[in-house]
């Protein structure tokens, strides 16, 4: 049975993965690294890339961090047939400059009122069904 177009099917909490885990991780082990003089990468899959802030891309060879963002897809292998074998490819590399990413990451993104108020009125229609 596939319940993955079902209610309530779990889904990726991108906003927790960067904001409680990523974002802290990396301004306390990427300020260390900073303050050495070292460079910081940073492997994610592109989903959770996508919900991050924007962040002001900088040259390769004045950039500071590498965001290097994956997809996973289905292997094609020998006799080109489709495995159920899983590939990680890279989509692309996106560099940045440690003080952007600061910036970027103190600041919260959050979605227009509007569009929150409508979520909130439409879950409470949704229990009072």
């Amino acid at each position: 049975m596939n319940w993955s177009k079902e209610p309530n099917y779990p889904r990726p909490d991108y906003l927790s993965s960067s904001r409680k885990r990523l974002a802290p991780q990396l301004l306390f082990k990427g300020g260390i690294l900073h303050s050495w003089g070292k460079k910081t990468a940073v492997a994610l899959n592109r989903g959770l890339f996508n919900t991050l802030p924007k962040l002001h891309e900088a040259a390769k060879n004045e950039a500071d961090i590498v965001w290097m963002v994956y997809d996973v897809v289905p292997g094609i292998y020998q006799n080109s047939q489709a495995s159920r074998q899983m590939k990680l490819v890279m989509h692309k590399a996106v560099y940045s400059k440690w003080p952007e990413f600061l910036n970027a990451a103190r600041i919260p993104i959050g979605e227009d009122i509007t569009v929150f108020s409508g979520r909130i009125d439409a879950m409470l229609d949704d229990v009072a069904v």
